[in-house]
């Protein structure tokens, strides 16, 4: 599969708001509600920013300085942020062993948070599959939290972040995408899984329009 370093730290606020412009709008869909909301950051693991991983994204660092934005306006607005670290091993792989060029277990060496996203350990949801929800407690922890809405962020776009959002919705939360705050191998793969989620399960929306809303809330 082909990649592209399709965000830029210089391209991105241009290029995502030409992305937002191709996107379909539903006018029934949620307004962000800060005081009900809280913040998913997926798997932004050493695994997918390294250079030297095969698995790197390279799109993906130009989205840490939002998604470390997003977690800063959340905190002060007193609402929850989740990390989640994908970690296999062979009794919970599944078909992700039969899908992919290796698993990533929880003892690789890239496994880890990405440094420039410091992650409380507590705050660590660790997951096998792409559906942060799939076997895990996220539901529970969001519903004690009194969490009705879902910013999700991290990687990648089409595969976790995307699956995530589903289950999300199937569960009952409003879900919004962050358009620069998500990324994945390609600008094709990227655009193409916010139009599909934009049709029916998600609101994306710029970081900028997030921070905005967040900023009225508090």
């Amino acid at each position: 599969m082909r990649k592209e370093e399709y965000y830029t730290r210089e391209n991105i606020a241009a290029e995502a708001a030409r992305m937002a412009g191709e996107l379909p709008r539903n006018p029934r869909a949620a307004a962000l509600a800060a005081e009900r909301s809280a913040l998913l950051i997926i798997d932004m693991q050493d695994y997918f920013l390294r250079a030297d991983s095969h698995a790197f994204l390279p799109a993906a660092a130009a989205i840490v300085p939002n998604i470390r934005a997003l977690a800063g306006a959340f905190r002060q607005a007193g609402r929850p942020v989740h990390f989640t670290r994908h970690a296999n091993n062979a009794r919970d792989a599944g078909q992700m062993a039969a899908w992919w060029r290796e698993l990533l277990t929880g003892d690789h060496p890239l496994g880890a948070i990405a440094g420039a996203l410091p992650a409380p350990e507590n705050k660590v949801l660790v997951k096998s599959q792409y559906d942060a929800f799939h076997h895990t407690d996220l539901e529970e922890v969001l519903r004690r939290q009194g969490v009705e809405q879902l910013v999700i962020t991290g990687v990648t776009t089409h595969l976790c972040c995307e699956s995530t959002a589903r289950s999300a919705f199937m569960r009952g939360f409003a879900v919004f995408m962050a358009i620069d705050g998500t990324a994945t191998l390609n600008r094709e793969l990227h655009l193409a899984s916010l139009r599909a989620l934009a049709h029916g399960f998600a609101v994306p929306l710029l970081v900028s329009d997030l921070l905005a809303a967040l900023a009225r809330a508090s």
